[in-house]
């Protein structure tokens, strides 16, 4: 959510040599229906089960791709496990600031409807520590979508 994840996974999939996916519009693909009209329709926990089952999918994969999931995906368990079982896992993140200026003209996440700075705070409250997980956690408020990617890079490097 405005930390950068399109940006990033796209040069890093580039440099890396790897497909991007994004899970977002992996969903959508698969049940025909925006991302938006899913949550309007089935609710949050409704388009939980459906992004569990296509990260699964995802996941799964023979095939090695840069994946960028929603910010949401990490809410379960089982998809933490999941991501970790099956590859190298990045968190991005930022001030709430950074995260409210990059998101503020983006009327399409369902999630930030309304107030944008009370539902950023209590999303990222909601959030705090669930991304802990991962293999690296990156500051994305002060970087350059370059210097997100060279460190997301020497971390594979030595996971790998």
């Amino acid at each position: 959510m405005g930390t950068g994840k399109s940006s990033v996974s796209r040069l890093l999939a580039d440099k890396l040599g790897w497909p991007r996916i994004d899970s977002d519009e992996e969903i959508e693909q698969a049940e025909n229906r925006k991302i938006s009209e899913i949550f309007e329709s089935d609710g949050e926990d409704g388009f939980r089960q459906i992004e569990t089952q296509v990260l699964n999918k995802l996941l799964t994969s023979a095939e090695p791709a840069v994946i960028a999931t929603g910010g949401g995906a990490v809410l379960r368990e089982h998809n933490r496990r999941m991501m970790l079982e099956n590859g190298f896992v990045a968190a991005l993140h930022a001030s709430p600031e950074q995260i409210i200026a990059r998101v503020e003209a983006d009327t399409a996440r369902p999630l930030l409807q309304g107030d944008l700075h009370q539902r950023v705070h209590m999303l990222l409250e909601k959030r705090r520590g669930v991304y802990d997980f991962a293999h690296l956690s990156v500051d994305t408020t002060k970087l350059t979508v370059d210097e997100v990617v060279d460190r997301i890079l020497k971390a594979w490097n030595q996971f790998s």
